[in-house]
Parts: C-alpha cells; structure tokens; sequence
C-alpha cells in the first residue's frame, strides 16, 4: 500500500469516527482491518497527518473509553432479559 493510499485510509477512519461517533471496534467492521490497526492509525500516525482531525478523533475516543463500562453493562442486562424470556416459554 502507498503512502497516499495509506493516508487516505487513516483519514476516513478518523472521520467515521467523528462524524458516527464511533467506537475502534465499530470502525474496524466498516473499513474491514484490525482493531489493532484502527487504534494505532488514529491514536498514532494520524497525530503527523491532521493535527486537526488528530484533536477531534481524540475528543471521541476519550469519550467511548469513559463510556465503555456502560455499554457493556446495558450488553449484559440485554442478554439476561433474553434469556428470561427463553426461559419463560418453555
């Protein structure tokens, strides 16, 4: 992969993750790549690309790991209702 193709890709990432607020995970899904390589394209790389995009991408990442523990317990309680209900019809 080239350097503009490379730069073009870690510039998308940040802004789907700006414009959807997006978590690394939800944004590895749509661009079809890791995690791994999400998190370093716009916690690292990005910061010497678009110091700009770098700022806000940051303001959104921050603001998913501080909310992380939320999304997880609402996860847990969604599948406890589930299976209540399971359990209810038979």
């Amino acid at each position: 992969m080239d350097d503009l193709s490379l730069e073009y890709r870690i510039t998308a990432e940040a802004q789907y993750i700006i414009e959807t607020q997006a978590t690394v995970r939800q944004t590895a899904v749509k661009f079809g790549i890791s995690k791994s390589a999400v998190h370093k394209d716009v916690s690292y790389k990005l910061k010497y690309i678009d110091e700009r995009l770098y700022a806000e991408c940051k303001l959104v990442l921050e603001k998913n790991l501080k909310e992380r523990h939320l999304r997880g317990g609402n996860a847990t309680k969604k599948k406890f209702e589930k299976l209540k209900e399971i359990a209810v019809t038979y």
